[in-house]
C-alpha cells in the first residue's frame, strides 16, 4: 500500500485546477523555445512527418494525430461536464443558465466583431473563431491561485460560462469547419456511438460494473466512432463530444475520475507544446498580419468587453425579477478570465488558417499573448477581489467580538 501512495499524489495533483494549468503553461512556453533552439527544424519536421494506415484512409502527420486523435480525449471530457451542468448541474434549468448564457453569447460575438474589424478585409475574416473561445481547465487553475478569497458564486459563474462557450465552440468546429461531408461515414459513426451509448445503459444496470469484454467493447466502438467521424469529413474531436453526451450518469463519472489526470497531464499538455511549437517570425512588428494583430486584440479586449457587457445586462434583469446575480467588479473579473484562449483558440487557429503556414504560426503566437495579457489582468484583478473579500471577512470577525 505504501508504494501506491506517490502514484495517488500524483494522480491528485493532476485532478488539481492550479497544477493542471501551470503544467499547460509549461508545455507551452517549452514548445514555443523549443521549435526557436538549434534543433527548432528538426522538431518542426518531426512534427510534420507522416504516421498513419492509408490502405484504410489513416495518414496523419504526428501534429495531427495529437489535434484529432488524443484532443478528442479532452472533448469527450467536456461533453461529460457539459451534459452533467445540463441535467443536474449549475445549468439545469432556464433560470439558472440565463446569465452565463448571455454572457457566453457576448463573450462570442464581440470578439469576432472586434476580429473582423481588425482583418475582415484581409482575406482571412474565416479567422474569427479563433478569438472566441474560452480555456475551461486554464481560466479555473489561474482563479484557484489568485481567488482564494472569492465567492464560490464567482467559480460557478466562471464554470458556467466556459461550459457554455465549449458548447459554442464545438458548434463552431462541427459547422464551420467541415467542408464535404460523407453520409454514410457519418450513418456509420452514429451507429457506433449509439451503441457505445447502449452499453454504457447496461453497464449502468450491472451492480457487478463494468469488466473484461464489455469494456473492451466499449473502447473499440470509441475507436471506431473517432475513425468514422474523421472519414466522414467532420473534424474528429466530435467523435469524443458524441461519445460523452450519450455516456450514462454512472460511468460517465467514473471515466471522468479514472481519465482527468491523463487528459490534464498527458494530452493538453502535449498538444499545447505541439500547437506553440512554431518559429517566431523573422519579421517587424509593422509587418505583421492583420489575423495576428485581430486575435491580439479580440482575445483580451474583446472577451472583456463582451462578457462584461452580457453578464452585467443579464445579472442586472436576473436581480430586478428577483433573482440574484454577481457584483460589476466581479463580473468584470470573470470576463478577464474569459480572455484565456489557449487549447480550444490553438485548435481554431489551426483549422481556421490551415492553408497558410505562416498565419498559422502568427496566429498561434496571438493566441498565446493575448492568453498572456488575460492571465496577467485577471490575476491583478483577482487579487484585487480576493483582498477585498479578505478585509471583509476580517471586519465581520471584529464587529462580532466586539458585541
Amino acid at each position: 500500500m505504501r508504494g501506491s501512495q506517490p502514484c495517488l499524489d500524483t494522480m491528485s495533483l493532476l485532478r488539481s485546477e492550479r497544477y493542471s494549468a501551470a503544467l499547460l503553461l509549461a508545455a507551452a512556453i517549452l514548445g514555443l523555445i523549443a521549435a526557436n533552439s538549434p534543433f527548432g527544424a528538426a522538431l518542426l519536421d518531426a512534427k510534420d512527418a507522416h504516421v498513419g494506415f492509408p490502405a484504410i484512409g489513416l495518414d496523419l502527420s504526428i501534429g495531427h494525430w495529437i489535434s484529432d486523435g488524443l484532443l478528442a480525449l479532452f472533448f469527450f471530457l467536456v461533453a461529460i461536464e457539459l451534459k452533467h451542468e445540463l441535467t443536474a448541474g449549475e445549468l439545469n434549468s432556464p433560470s439558472k443558465a440565463l446569465v452565463p448564457a448571455i454572457a457566453a453569447l457576448g463573450g462570442v460575438l464581440v470578439p469576432a466583431g472586434v476580429y473582423l474589424l481588425v482583418a475582415g478585409g484581409s482575406g482571412y475574416a474565416g479567422g474569427w473563431p479563433v478569438p472566441t473561445a474560452t480555456d475551461i481547465a486554464f481560466a479555473l487553475g489561474v482563479l484557484a491561485v489568485f481567488g482564494k478569497n472569492l465567492p464560490g458564486g464567482v467559480r460557478v459563474f466562471l464554470l458556467a460560462l466556459a461550459i457554455l462557450d465549449d458548447l459554442i465552440a464545438i458548434l463552431i468546429i462541427a459547422v464551420f469547419f467541415t467542408q464535404e461531408v460523407s453520409l454514410p461515414f457519418l450513418a456509420g459513426a452514429a451507429v457506433a456511438v449509439a451503441a457505445f451509448g447502449w452499453l454504457g445503459v447496461r453497464f449502468a444496470r450491472d451492480a457487478r460494473g463494468l469488466h473484461g469484454l464489455r469494456l473492451a467493447a466499449m473502447i473499440v466502438l470509441a475507436v471506431l466512432a473517432w475513425y468514422l467521424v474523421y472519414r466522414s469529413g467532420v473534424h474528429a474531436t466530435i467523435a469524443g463530444v458524441a461519445l460523452g453526451f450519450v455516456l450514462a450518469r454512472r460511468p460517465a463519472g467514473r471515466t471522468v475520475h479514472t481519465l482527468e489526470p491523463y487528459s490534464n497531464g498527458l494530452v493538453l499538455p502535449l498538444f499545447a507544446f505541439s500547437a506553440a511549437a512554431v518559429a517566431v517570425p523573422a519579421v517587424g512588428i509593422d509587418e505583421l498580419s492583420a489575423p495576428f494583430w485581430g486575435i491580439l486584440l479580440a482575445l483580451p479586449v474583446g472577451k472583456l468587453i463582451g462578457i462584461t457587457l452580457g453578464g452585467w445586462l443579464a445579472a442586472s434583469v436576473s436581480r430586478r425579477h428577483g433573482g440574484s446575480g454577481l457584483s460589476l467588479p466581479n463580473v468584470i473579473t470573470v470576463a478577464a478570465l474569459g480572455g484565456i484562449g489557449f487549447t480550444v483558440s490553438l485548435l481554431m487557429n489551426e483549422l481556421a488558417f490551415a492553408r497558410s503556414e505562416e498565419i498559422v504560426d502568427e496566429g498561434t503566437l496571438a493566441v498565446l499573448l493575448g492568453s498572456g495579457v488575460s492571465i496577467v489582468l485577471s490575476a491583478v484583478l483577482l487579487t484585487v477581489r480576493s483582498r477585498h473579500y479578505a478585509r471583509r471577512a476580517t471586519m465581520k470577525k471584529i464587529h462580532r467580538a466586539s458585541r
